[in-house]
């Protein structure tokens, strides 16, 4: 078990308004029950990142197709952020084209730096993250797999000659 998991939950109570428990019982939903979290087959991409300010890691295996996440899949170790943040990514952008993905990480960066609201229409679970920009040292874990994402899609472009 990751180092951090004990602490995560318990920091954001309080900061996270109204919503706090419902928000926290998502993240533990999706950190004890992690959506496509495996290997999948046909993966057109893969790339693996770590914090190593705290030990989080993500293997993320992406299969794109038509110019959408057809599918997606990932593992690794971390804190109940990163890991529930990897899950609610992966529900949110399969499916979606590569451009919608684009925005979607862009928006979850633009809300863990504070600069917009979550929309909860566009993030789905992931608006339970929004408060942890309270906590500047945890936005890097709710980050990490939607980072590791847009450095997929990247590299995807540039075998493809994008």
């Amino acid at each position: 078990m990751h180092r951090n998991s004990t602490i995560d939950l318990p920091q954001l109570k309080g900061h996270m308004g109204g919503l706090d428990n419902l928000y926290q019982e998502v993240i533990l939903d999706h950190y004890k029950n992690r959506r496509h979290r495996g290997e999948i087959e046909g993966a057109t991409v893969t790339v693996d990142h770590n914090n190593p300010m705290c030990g989080d890691e993500i293997h993320l295996q992406v299969r794109l197709a038509n110019g959408r996440v057809e599918n997606l899949g990932h593992t690794g170790d971390g804190c109940s952020i990163s890991q529930a943040s990897a899950s609610m990514m992966s529900e949110v952008v399969i499916g979606k084209s590569t451009d919608e993905v684009r925005e979607l990480i862009e928006h979850m960066r633009a809300v863990m730096h504070g600069t917009v609201e979550a929309d909860e229409e566009l993030l789905e679970d992931g608006v339970a993250l929004a408060g942890v920009r309270k906590f500047p040292a945890r936005v890097k874990c709710a980050l990490l797999s939607w980072i590791a994402l847009k450095d997929a899609l990247e590299q995807q472009g540039e075998a493809d000659g994008k």
